[in-house]
């Protein structure tokens, strides 16, 4: 299972989320958060509210199959993408484990969402 963590410009989230759904996973979790990267140097004075008028932008969070990575990452990337600068950061990771409190299932059999298959024309 690999986890997936997309950094998006808020005004783009909604293009992800349709793109993201559209690719089959209808799990996963989308947060407001405020980032600060390249834009900060020594001399601005930041702080909270400095961020949450500046720096808002939206976290996507999926665990997907491993065979999904990589069709996920680019759909996201496809869809956060406006070619300038602040366009955001995509982030993998392994997940060793998982389970659906519910019922119990573990592992892969615990992930109800994946990758629609592709049919040819």
């Amino acid at each position: 299972m690999i986890e997936i963590k997309a950094y998006i410009r808020n005004d783009k989230i909604e293009a992800v989320i349709d793109a993201v759904m559209k690719a089959g996973v209808a799990g996963f979790t989308v947060i407001d958060v405020c980032g600060l990267g390249g834009a900060a140097t020594e001399d601005k004075v930041w702080s909270i509210e400095y961020c949450k008028k500046y720096s808002a932008i939206s976290k996507l969070e999926i665990v997907c199959h491993d065979k999904d990575e990589a069709t996920l990452v680019e759909v996201i990337r496809e869809s956060a993408r406006t070619g300038h600068r602040g366009d955001g950061m995509i982030f993998t990771a392994v997940i060793s484990g998982a389970l659906r409190i519910r019922t119990g299932e573990r592992g892969d059999d615990a992930l109800k969402t994946s990758v629609k298959e592709k049919k040819d024309g």
